[in-house]
């Protein structure tokens, strides 16, 4: 059910894949999206079905509702009765509690410094890498104790540079911003790197530790993929503390 899951000195990052799952058609199987047009008992059942393959309380995830954006906010508690905010990044401090971005292209960003006790989830798609998300996250980190030099960084599947074309102009916009994401597809045209992008900015942070997953969410038969089946189930990374 997990395509990918590790720990580091007591922090554990986990994304998922899209098989295991409950959802029907075109949502097969694992959807984890709340908001795509799925059956709502579908996607409970698959959140539940997802925290138990990690060992995590369903109900001690906290989820976003996430705009492309560079908004954060800081968490302790799961959201409860409370309207789940509009938001591309959670921070918290609270041992125990998991962080969730969901994504079908973007980039989920897990983030943790062990030695603080604080870890972070952010959703950086092409908007909000431009307008910062990944950093705003880690300032947010920093405000509670955090080191980028013990920040311990992992991004997982997303569309790749080879794939994610975007009109010229579109690439000279997201490249004054960060050069790093200027890419070419693999045949030729303009395209953008969200994933490049994302790790220069975390470099120029000082995160050091970073991992990057090999997989391309448009190419592979094993992930959802916004682009290339527009209705389709959301992944999700997950961040937390043991």
């Amino acid at each position: 059910m997990t395509a990918q899951r590790d720990t580091a000195n007591g922090a554990h990052f986990a994304f998922t894949d899209r098989w295991g799952g409950v959802s029907a058609v075109p949502y097969e199987e694992l959807n984890l999206g709340g908001a795509v047009g799925d059956d709502p008992d579908a996607v409970r059942t698959n959140r539940e079905r997802a925290a138990a393959s990690l060992g995590l309380d369903p109900g001690r995830v906290v989820w976003m509702n996430q705009v492309h954006g560079a908004g954060v906010e800081v968490v302790d508690a799961p959201w409860g009765a409370r309207p789940v905010p509009e938001t591309d990044a959670l921070v918290t401090a609270e041992r125990g509690l998991a962080l969730a971005v969901l994504t079908a292209d973007c980039v989920p960003v897990l983030l943790a410094d062990p030695a603080a006790g604080v870890v972070a989830a952010a959703h950086a798609g092409r908007p909000g890498m431009i307008a910062g998300v990944v950093p705003a996250a880690v300032r947010a980190m920093t405000e509670l104790g955090a080191d980028p030099a013990r920040i311990v960084a992992r991004t997982g599947p997303s569309v790749c540079g080879r794939c994610y074309e975007v009109p010229e102009a579109m690439r000279a916009e997201v490249a004054a911003v960060e050069p790093a994401a200027y890419a070419v597809t693999s045949w030729g045209t303009p395209a953008v790197d969200v994933a490049a992008g994302v790790h220069a900015q975390l470099e120029r942070l000082g995160v050091r530790a970073r991992e990057q997953s090999p997989v391309c969410t448009l190419e592979s038969k094993d992930h959802f993929s916004y682009r290339r089946d527009r209705t389709t189930g959301r992944l999700a990374g997950y961040v937390w503390l043991g």
